[in-house]
């Protein structure tokens, strides 16, 4: 292995999964059904097929219910009991899971994007340089998920995600130093957020 392969098999992955699905009649994310699986084991697998072998999932709403229905075998799972107050709990438990650990970079990734697979997140988690690294999906040149951050930029985002807005707010100030890397080619950055949405799914 090399020194570049040693580094960029620290990058952990990070899935977001901790959503109770609000505007969905108040079924959780992670469960939503999409090809015979819930979505939660898909999002893993992308994860994994993109080269991280360590994941840790974020869990919240009926996590019980995603422990006992979804094989996350070999995952970390982080309970947060403040999921219902937005994305920016369940990025600041993930992180907090993840500190200590030995991982140089976590590649965040949310449950509810099935549009984007391993080949996007293989593109982002690539990026990864030095625990300094800021880098993301982009859309036509519009920045999305996957987002992976550098370890030196854990308590910076930790300190600033707050409700919905996850990472946003940091990576607004950090702007200049985010590698962007188009995925566009290979996925598509919808969400599951509402009952139209669900067309997406199989």
């Amino acid at each position: 292995m090399t020194d570049n392969e040693d580094q960029v098999a620290g990058v952990a992955g990070l899935l977001l999964a901790a959503g109770g699905g609000r505007r969905l009649g108040g079924r959780p994310k992670a469960l939503l059904e999409h090809r015979g699986r819930p979505l939660v084991e898909h999002a893993v697998a992308a994860l994994r097929a993109a080269g991280c072998t360590r994941v840790h999932v974020v869990l919240g709403a009926r996590a019980e219910d995603v422990r006992a229905r979804a094989a996350l075998d070999g995952c970390v799972l982080v309970d947060n009991p403040d999921w219902e107050q937005g994305m920016g709990s369940s990025l600041r438990a993930g992180l907090a899971s993840l500190a200590g650990g030995g991982a140089r970079a976590a590649l965040v990734s949310l449950v509810d994007q099935p549009g984007i697979g391993p080949e996007a997140m293989a593109r982002v988690r690539a990026g990864y340089r030095a625990d300094t690294s800021l880098a993301s999906a982009a859309y036509a040149g519009v920045r999305g998920h996957p987002v992976l951050l550098g370890a030196a930029h854990w308590a910076g985002v930790a300190a600033t995600a707050t409700g919905d807005r996850g990472a946003r707010a940091y990576l607004r100030e950090h702007e200049a130093e985010i590698d962007l890397v188009e995925c566009g080619d290979v996925a598509r950055p919808y969400d599951i957020d509402t009952e139209a949405d669900l067309r997406h799914l199989e």
